[in-house]
This record gives structure tokens, C-alpha cells and sequence, in this order.
């Protein structure tokens, strides 16, 4: 049985600790943003097949929806996959190929999911065409695609923890963009591993427009948003050095300081239902927690007490959270091939 051929890529979602908020425009061109952020066990996937014609078929698995064109230079955005669009244009694609996408979170779940997505694009298409590119290289281009090419708001952490993988304190500035890889102890990873809970608490919701509000009441002058991510960047560095220390517990009060902060950024990154939870996630035993994205739904980060995990998990699912298992992730982008037998081909 004739043998196809695959490229394949995967690229790990993240966690974002402390910063967020730092590196959206113009915050980091203006003062310079921080944001630390962690990848975690949870991925985007992209398979492609490459066809002898010139048809192009991207397929999202996650929403069961299909576009098909007679050549890629068809390919025009209408809102309908157009981060797998915006991908196959930036890229400049020729060939015909069958593409399919598949991330283990939804898109709005503070995850960076969407960020995600595009990093696995870049790397499984540009595998595809034989084009090695740095990890600067495809941070920056997913960076384009999004918040040029899409138009889409939003900050810069994202395509970079996706490319990277790992625990990374990432430095924003005016003509650059630094990833410093954090060099922790394997008893303080362990010990923060084993406290920190994950939890899904619904509501997904469009980052793009708190970002865009958060943008706007910067660029207005509001005191009280500077102040804030000021604030945020300052524990940032805090955070730094406490992972570096090994203070756990200083990274939980930590997380409570820069959730504080970061509420102050828009008024819907929270709501009477979040702080509610977020209220008996505290009095059960978390030191500290935060929404890891830009705020209003999706997941919920805790730092908890070791005894007191089990008792902050238990009530987060009484209150309608669901609690996700949850391990870092140390690799960052990474493509494959594979030759898979008998495989039926997409609906064409």
C-alpha cells in the first residue's frame, strides 16, 4: 500500500505569570515591557499533505469547518479561517496541499491559543517548503501575521513562549525583542508544579477587545492604567527573582499583587462571578492567582498551600470551574514528517 507523506508541527500553549499587559503597544516602545511566562503540556497542531495538483484545503478539526481553493493565490480573508489564511499569504504558498489544524484549548482562553496556532503554522508550512527559519525569525512573522497582516490586537509574549518553550523572562523594547531562558532548580519547578492549579472557569471571551480598551485608556493618559502596568512590570522582576531564589511562596503573594494590578487595566477582565471565585480560591488555601490571559473567561491560574490544593480544587468545581491537569513543557516549536499508510484522503 502506497505510503503519503506528512509534515506536521506542534507548538505548547502557555501560562503567563507575571507582565502581561507589558507588551502591548505602545507600553514597551515607551517604557520598555516584562512579562514572564511558562509552556505548558497543552498544544496547537498542524498537519499538512502536499498535493500533486495546485488545490488547497485548510480544514479546522476543533470548529468542523472546511475552505477549498483551486490555487493558493485565491485565497482571500473573509473571516473564516483566516489565521490559517493569513499564514498561507504570508508565507507566499504555491504548491497544493491538505491542511488541518487542532489545539487542545479554545481560542480566548487566555492561553494563547490563537498566538499558538499561528507559531504551528509557520513552522509545519515552512518545513514543507524546505525554508529554515530562527526562532526569532518565526516569533516576529507570527507577530506580522497577527497584528499587521489580521489586524488583531494584542501584546507580543504569546508568539515568542510558543516558539521558545520554557520558563522565559522575555524583554520588550522599541527595536527588540529578548528571550532569557530562566535556569530554575528542578526541586523549585517540582515544588511550583505541584502547587499550582489550573482551572477553566468558562466564559471564553474576545481578547481583542479588552486589549483594544486597555490600548486606548494608555494612549488617553489614564493615571490609573500607567500606574498599573508600571506596578506589573515591577513584580515582574520580583517574580524573576523569586523563581530564581526559589521562594515559592513569595511567587503566590506575587500572582494575588499582579492580579490586583491587573484588574485595574479594563473592567471586563473581571466580573462579580470571577471574584467571587476568586474569593473562596483564596479563604480554602491559594496564595495567589490570576487569569493567565487578557481577562474575562477561560482559565484560571492559582498558587495554592501543598495541603490545601485538593480543598481549592474541590471548591473551584462546586462553584462550575473545572480543574485541568497541568505540567510544564520545556520544548517549544517543533516539526516532523511522517509516512502513514493507507490514509484516506480529505473530501475534495
Amino acid at each position: 500500500m502506497k505510503k503519503q507523506a506528512y509534515y506536521r508541527a506542534r507548538a505548547p500553549l502557555r501560562i503567563s505569570l507575571c507582565g502581561g499587559g507589558t507588551d502591548v503597544s505602545p507600553y514597551p516602545e515607551e517604557h520598555g515591557g516584562m512579562v514572564l511566562s511558562a509552556t505548558i503540556n497543552q498544544y496547537a497542531y498542524v498537519s499538512l499533505r502536499p498535493r500533486r495538483d495546485s488545490r488547497l484545503t485548510l480544514a479546522s478539526l476543533d470548529y468542523d469547518t472546511v475552505a477549498k481553493y483551486d490555487h493558493p493565490r485565491r485565497v482571500r480573508l473573509d473571516g473564516r479561517l483566516d489565521l490559517i489564511k493569513a499564514v498561507v499569504k504570508g508565507l507566499r504558498v504555491k504548491g497544493g496541499a491538505d491542511l488541518w489544524t487542532h489545539s487542545d484549548a479554545p481560542p480566548g482562553s487566555g492561553l494563547g491559543s490563537s498566538s499558538t496556532m499561528v507559531v504551528a503554522l509557520i513552522g509545519c508550512i515552512s518545513a514543507w517548503q524546505g525554508r529554515p527559519m530562527t526562532s526569532y525569525e518565526v516569533a516576529e512573522l507570527a507577530f506580522r501575521i497577527e497584528r499587521e497582516d489580521l489586524g488583531l490586537a494584542g501584546g507580543k509574549q504569546d508568539q515568542y513562549a510558543a516558539t521558545f518553550g520554557g520558563i522565559n523572562f522575555i524583554e520588550f523594547q522599541r527595536d527588540a525583542t529578548v528571550v532569557n531562558p530562566l535556569r530554575i532548580r528542578s526541586d523549585v519547578l517540582n515544588e511550583l508544579q505541584y502547587r499550582l492549579l489550573l482551572c477553566y472557569v468558562g466564559t471564553t471571551r474576545e481578547s481583542a477587545r479588552i486589549i483594544e480598551r486597555q490600548t486606548e485608556s494608555y494612549r488617553e493618559g489614564r493615571t490609573s492604567v500607567i500606574e498599573a502596568l508600571n506596578r506589573l512590570k515591577a513584580e515582574t522582576l520580583e517574580m524573576k527573582k523569586a523563581l530564581l531564589l526559589g521562594d515559592v511562596d513569595g511567587i503566590g503573594e506575587l500572582l494575588h499583587q499582579a492580579w490586583e494590578n491587573k484588574k485595574r487595566l479594563d473592567v471586563g477582565i473581571t466580573n462579580k462571578r470571577f471574584d467571587h471565585l476568586y474569593r473562596v480560591a483564596r479563604k480554602e488555601g491559594a496564595l495567589g492567582g490570576k487569569m493567565p490571559g487578557a481577562g474575562g473567561g477561560g482559565y484560571f491560574l492559582f498558587l495554592t498551600r501543598f495541603d490545601r490544593k485538593h480543598r481549592v480544587a474541590a471548591a473551584l468545581e462546586r462553584l462550575g470551574g473545572q480543574v485541568v491537569p497541568m505540567s510544564f513543557e520545556n520544548r517549544g516549536l517543533t516539526t516532523w514528517s511522517s509516512s502513514v499508510s493507507g490514509t484516506r484522503r480529505a473530501r475534495s
